[in-house]
């Protein structure tokens, strides 16, 4: 067990934000799938990456990752992918392994049944249950054979999906839809999505279809409650780069309002990322925030606390739950529900660690109730092996009178494996260490 021990001071400086996961999971899957090599700038390999990277190459796409130097623990580590792309994929070893990655298992499902192999999908950690009704309906609608552990991962599954109206609920998970848009183009025949509630994560969906587009591949939107997918379609290959991560981003901005001067560096003030919203909610709690083409900066900020929905942007909630607990009167997140099923509960995992601090958190069942504070009191808390919760445990570090401790503090390389680095560079006092198993 990995633990980090933070002496709590202001953060301070630049920081470089790492590519965007979300794009970087869209761009090597459109990579693979179209024919000719793509070459994909700005990647960090982080857990969730290499996850996807290594499951397109057991479908027989060829991926070459540039810069493979052994990498200086204080340098970047971004690296430029070559990938070499096919439309006839074939299974390399029967087996994907998803990690603890959700949207690798969700995008790779439909993906990899188009080589109409049986195929296995492991997992580990929460991923290992978190649900997969969506497809196992569509499964058996569409005779194609499957077999799970109770519901549970390792799934088997074997056949070939088909082109059909798919009739989808909006409130579970964004990445069914996605993972359906990537191959629906590909099938013989014209497909719909139709959306039987509210579509949550509409930016997500926007991400993919943008994604689609860049490489060749077209959808109708429907005002997000149908979309048509027209049949033989092909993904033609390009480069493109990978912008700034606004989910991590959101990390460095609550802590520069906590802390002193934080300038957020390679983010696209134009970018589809639903989790750009944190500049919208920080701005209406009355952060100090200033938005150039160049860079965001954020200064030391009184805040308010107001009403945050968390339908569109369910990631940044950790670390908006940190500012709300130190700024003034009370803050509510509602629509937060599907904040339960991520790689961990995050609502309780979220409220439970930072009122050991001295937070006032109350938990409902699809809400949070925050009343805040001046400053948090620090001790020992743990991430729940949840890298956003670890990250967000972190910045609330600035506002405690005594040392924190995070156990199981290496969760962040799910996403940010620089983390730790990135908040040394800006002034965090850490000491780490192992406890052993």
């Amino acid at each position: 067990m990995d633990c980090v021990k933070i002496t709590p001071s202001n953060l301070e400086g630049t920081v470089k934000i790492p590519p965007s996961k979300s794009l970087a999971h869209r761009a090597v899957i459109c990579a693979g799938l179209a024919e000719g090599e793509s070459i994909i700038d700005n990647i960090v390999f982080s857990d969730d990456i290499t996850a996807t990277t290594n499951a397109m190459k057991n479908l027989g796409v060829i991926v070459n990752r540039q810069n493979l130097m052994e990498i200086d623990k204080n340098e970047d580590n971004r690296e430029t992918l070559k990938v070499k792309g096919r439309k006839d994929l074939k299974l390399l070893k029967d087996s994907i392994d998803c990690i603890e990655s959700g949207s690798t298992l969700r995008f790779l499902i439909p993906i990899a049944l188009l080589t109409e192999e049986e195929v296995t999908f492991k997992g580990r950690g929460k991923l290992v249950s978190r649900p997969l009704d969506i497809y196992y309906e569509i499964f058996q609608k569409q005779d194609i054979r499957y077999k799970n552990n109770n519901g549970e991962l390792p799934l088997k599954a074997k056949g070939k999906l088909k082109p059909d109206v798919f009739e989808l609920k909006g409130n579970v998970s964004s990445q069914f839809i996605s993972g359906l848009l990537f191959v629906l183009p590909l099938l013989d025949n014209d497909s719909k999505i139709i959306m039987t509630t509210e579509l949550e994560s509409k930016g997500y969906v926007d991400l993919t279809i943008d994604m689609l587009y860049k490489f060749g591949v077209e959808i109708e939107n429907k005002d997000y409650k149908q979309f048509y997918i027209k049949g033989n379609q092909k993904y033609e290959n390009r480069n493109y780069r990978v912008e700034g991560d606004f989910s991590q981003a959101a990390f460095w901005i609550v802590a520069g309002i906590l802390g002193s001067n934080i300038k957020c560096e390679d983010l696209s003030i134009d970018s589809l990322q639903g989790d750009k919203a944190i500049l919208d909610i920080v701005k209406k709690m009355g952060a100090n925030i200033s938005i150039t083409d160049e860079h965001i900066e954020v200064k030391n900020s009184k805040t308010k606390g107001i009403v945050i929905d968390a339908s569109e942007c369910p990631d940044i909630i950790p670390v908006l739950t940190v500012l709300a607990a130190v700024s003034e009167g009370t803050t509510k997140v509602i629509n937060a529900e599907r904040l339960r099923i991520k790689e961990c509960d995050r609502l309780k995992a979220i409220a439970e660690e930072l009122n050991k601090i001295g937070a006032d958190v109350k938990e409902l069942e699809d809400s949070l109730i925050i009343k805040g504070k001046e400053s948090l009191r620090g001790g020992t808390v743990d991430s729940w092996n949840d890298h956003r919760i670890a990250m967000a445990m972190a910045v609330a570090s600035v506002k405690c009178k005594e040392p924190l401790t995070i156990t199981n503090s290496n969760a962040v390389k799910k996403s940010y494996p620089q983390f730790w680095n990135d908040f040394s560079m800006l002034g965090g006092k850490i000491d780490e260490w192992s406890m052993g198993q």
